[in-house]
């Protein structure tokens, strides 16, 4: 039969076959909610009734400003299932890139967890296409906004609906959801997915070799749902009957660990920065973990001394995973083969610092300079290439096709091996030409984040008089330890060839990092770039 994949299928999946598996939520304002698939169900049918009461066309852009809670899922179900787009906008932008985003997809309504009142206050103004700003909380806790109109309390809203709603039978190829890049170059670009592309992409995840989520799970997303969909967890979840938690807006280590703990989590996705943190306090701390298994990573290059941390300290598996916006979420994965996980360590964390293999559906390539397809062989670099059945094909209301015969160019330079394993070696932009020869900035960081006193470090090449470029590594100190630019720069000169140590070592509080929680390389450049002359 042709029946189509859509979003509310999976609603009716989980109603049907999960309907008491449990859906745990920190609120805004701090205590844990729970509640079974079954009664979230009836809510998001709620929202969906009181969505419809507006009056909106199908295809209308619904927004909404929060972080990981139960609300969150209600308003991705009941938007996408009723026939609009759910805009999930990353509360981290810069003021001018959130009002650009709101404008361009042309938002009617926008749901916002009470944390951002105050970041409403600010755009009310010069957003004009919004006829409801809707808090995502309850009377008691509702915020005073008397500056903004038309705005509304989320319970108040949903409180007189029906708990019954027809979702409609759309076309799979119907728009869902719209995400933003995160704009490191000129204005935000929408990528526009599909009921389909999410649907299949979902299934996937639930596979052994990528999250393995099932009724034996029970999954905690760092990642937040403003960013790729939350990699597909609020959808993969209801579809393998995983218990989803969600750790609202506590997403430090304290408040990671009790929810892992409470709720005994077993498998969590993020990016590395998180698990530094959460590493540290449990550390500090003389924790263990007690139901963890297994954690994915991605959005940036996971250090090895993280992924054996994990391992031989607290016997947990980290999986690596790349993907980007336009990818819908995960398109390639490290999940290690039977031999790997019982290889010896070193060999075993280094094979899980690469980012796998591609899942069914994902074609990749990587192309020289000239566009010819370049050899398999771990050793060839060049632009890696993307296509498949969750890939975007353009971006919303661009005339300009980003495809080259059919592939999409990720900007990111990698190798494939023989076995068909994929590693990002450097962002095109990122990658340092000294002296005729490149050197890579991820394995310039991940041999400096080894260092015991290094909490954080970036490498940007920077323009110099005689070798073009030349590398320039920034490092975050771990708090009580001393650190000088000698010490690291021998740490460095032992692990990498001589030419690769960089010029120079500053020494920061902090680094910048943008709306996806990567360190913003241009900003450092800005403001660095000239350091040599």
């Amino acid at each position: 039969m042709d029946r189509p994949l859509l979003i509310s299928s999976i609603l009716e999946h989980a109603e049907a076959q999960h309907g008491q598996t449990q859906m745990v939520s920190r609120e805004t304002h701090g205590p844990v909610f729970r509640y079974t698939i079954k009664e979230h169900a009836a809510r998001v049918k709620k929202l969906a009734n009181a969505l419809a009461d507006l009056g909106l066309p199908p295809g209308t852009a619904i927004a909404s400003l929060a972080w990981n809670n139960h609300r969150h899922v209600e308003i991705y179900y009941a938007v996408s299932g009723s026939g609009l787009v759910i805009h999930t906008c990353n509360p981290r932008l810069h003021l001018e890139q959130l009002i650009f985003i709101i404008n361009h997809a042309e938002d009617r309504v926008l749901f916002f967890d009470s944390s951002f009142a105050p970041l409403i206050a600010n755009i009310a103004a010069r957003c004009p296409n919004i006829i409801a700003w809707i808090c995502m909380t309850d009377a008691e806790n509702m915020p005073a906004m008397e500056a903004v109109a038309n705005v509304y309390c989320y319970e108040t809203f949903i409180a007189s609906e029906d708990e019954k709603f027809e979702w409609p039978q759309l076309d799979e190829r119907a728009s869902a959801a719209i995400c933003y890049t995160s704009g490191t170059t000129g204005n935000p670009k929408g990528a526009l997915y599909s009921h389909r592309a999410i649907v299949l992409n979902a299934m996937t995840i639930c596979m052994p070799g990528m999250l393995g989520l099932s009724v034996r799970e029970a999954m905690l997303p760092v990642v937040p749902m403003f960013h790729i969909n939350g990699w597909c967890a609020p959808y993969g979840c209801l579809i393998g009957g995983a218990k989803l938690v969600l750790p609202g807006p506590r997403l430090d280590g304290p408040g990671l660990y009790e929810m892992m703990e409470n709720e005994q989590v077993t498998v969590s996705a993020g990016v590395p920065t998180v698990w530094l943190a959460l590493l540290q306090y449990v550390e500090q701390h003389n924790l263990k973990f007690s139901s963890l298994k297994r954690v994915l990573s991605g959005g940036s290059a996971v250090p090895l001394t993280l992924i054996a941390k994990f391992d031989q300290q607290y016997g947990i598996e980290v999986r690596q995973g790349w993907g980007m916006t336009e990818t819908t979420a995960a398109a390639t994965i490290s999940c290690l083969t039977e031999e790997q996980m019982h290889s010896p360590p070193a060999q075993r964390h280094l094979a899980a610092a690469n980012c796998g293999k591609t899942v069914f559906g994902i074609d990749i390539k990587v192309v020289a300079e000239d566009g010819s397809e370049l050899p398999r062989d771990g050793q060839s670099q060049g632009e890696l290439l993307v296509r498949g059945q969750w890939i975007v094909s353009g971006y919303y209301k661009s005339e300009t096709s980003p495809l080259r015969d059919g592939w999409f160019p990720t900007g990111d330079i990698a190798t494939i091996d023989p076995h068909g394993t994929l590693q990002i070696r450097d962002r095109v932009k990122d990658l340092i030409k000294t002296g005729g020869e490149w050197i890579s900035s991820i394995d310039l960081e991940n041999t400096a984040i080894a260092h015991p006193a290094v909490a954080q470090c970036a490498v940007i090449g920077v323009k110099h008089p005689k070798w073009q470029e030349r590398p320039l590594l920034f490092v975050v100190r771990k708090p009580g330890h001393t650190l000088e630019s000698a010490d690291i720069l021998c740490f460095l000169a032992e692990r990498v060839a001589k030419w690769w140590v960089p010029e120079e070592v500053i020494f920061l509080d902090s680094l910048p990092v943008g709306g996806t929680g990567k360190v913003q390389k241009t900003v450092l450049r800005q403001k660095y770039g000239n350091v040599f002359g």
